[in-house]
């Protein structure tokens, strides 16, 4: 099966914590242009989420069935938690290209990768925080994870930071505002470009 999309995929990633998600949300609200995919996951749904809106909750067995039947652009084992799967599906950038808008993924890095090699024009760009310490403060102020698990984020954010230049663009969050009109800059930017760029193919590189 084949769908495409007549603009670009982009694609925000980074390390755990310094903002990506927040990024995301603020962007979609300036530019009408883009609607941000919604991820299918097997992680709990925590106080607040809303299934649909902040992700697709999903049991394992429907996640490996997906899986199997190739219906997912990217995947990957979060990096913690007891073996938690998130990742996005080719219905989500079908449906979000058919609507006449660019899709944006928020999504892990190891997805971010794989969105850059099967999809060719995808847009990808790297968010971090200023620093270590600065990332730690931000994991415990939204308090959202154990020690442990604040722990083990940290362990991936310092592995994450030595791929970051694999990406096309790298914004450091060390200021939303600055930050969220540095991403605006290289979205309309390439949204002006890229008049049947990045065409998303499900099977694509496969």
């Amino acid at each position: 099966m084949g769908s495409s999309t007549a603009r670009p995929v982009f694609v925000i990633t980074g390390t755990s914590g310094e903002g990506k998600s927040t990024l995301a949300r603020e962007l979609v609200k300036r530019l009408p242009e883009l609607e941000l995919a919604v991820s299918a996951t097997t992680r709990p749904q925590r106080p607040g989420e809303q299934d649909g809106r902040d992700y697709w909750f999903v049991s394992e067995d429907e996640f490996e069935k997906r899986l199997a039947e190739g219906d997912f652009l990217e995947w990957v084992e979060l990096p913690w938690g007891p073996g938690y799967r998130s990742g996005t599906l080719w219905s989500e950038i079908e449906r979000i290209g058919n609507g006449g808008r660019a899709p944006l993924l928020e999504i892990e890095t190891g997805g971010a990768l794989a969105v850059r090699d099967r999809i060719p024009g995808a847009v990808t760009i790297f968010v971090t925080a200023p620093s270590r310490e600065e990332l730690e403060s931000r994991l415990r102020a939204r308090a959202t994870e154990s020690e442990g698990e604040i722990e083990e984020r940290l362990d991936v954010a310092g592995r994450q930071l030595e791929l970051e230049s694999v990406f096309d663009h790298r914004i450091v969050n060390d200021d939303l505002e600055r930050a969220l009109g540095e991403l605006e800059e290289i979205v309309r930017g390439a949204l002006n470009t890229s008049h049947a760029g990045g065409m998303a193919q499900r099977g694509a590189g496969s």
